[in-house]
């Protein structure tokens, strides 16, 4: 399955893919979208490149380990949500901030935590896939 065409094309939707990933994560708390699409697009754009160039290629473009990525991304959504707590409100209450001249709020933290966990979890599940699969050929 490792055609010339594969290779090339896969570079260019990884990309692509990525932004419309980050477009989907930022825009889900005012529109459909969010964490867990953006994340599952996300997924896709690592699949596919693992289909083309290899799982260790795949690998190497992710900053942290996939179960780590899900650590992390529960302990942002937890974080999301104490925030409210500590503003005297109950918890997963949102909260806006202004930074930089734009609003920032907890929700969109909440959606980042849920876009980490869901990346980080999938993409080890497709790893894992892509590894037995491998011993099995």
């Amino acid at each position: 399955m490792n055609t010339l065409i594969l290779q090339t094309t896969s570079r260019f939707l990884f990309t692509l893919l990525l932004l419309l990933s980050i477009f989907l994560l930022l825009r889900g708390h005012n529109e459909p979208g969010g964490g867990f699409i953006g994340a599952l697009v996300a997924v896709g754009a690592y699949a596919l490149y693992a289909l083309a160039h290899g799982l260790s290629a795949a690998r190497q473009l992710l900053p942290l380990p996939p179960l780590r990525l899900v650590g992390l991304g529960l302990l942002i959504a937890l974080l999301s949500g104490l925030v409210g707590l500590l503003n005297q409100q109950p918890f997963m209450t949102g909260v806006w901030f202004k930074v930089l001249g734009l609003k920032l709020g907890t929700p969109v933290i909440f959606d980042i935590g849920v876009y980490l966990t869901v990346f980080g979890a999938l993409l080890s599940a497709i790893f894992a896939l892509e590894e037995s699969a491998k011993e099995v050929r």
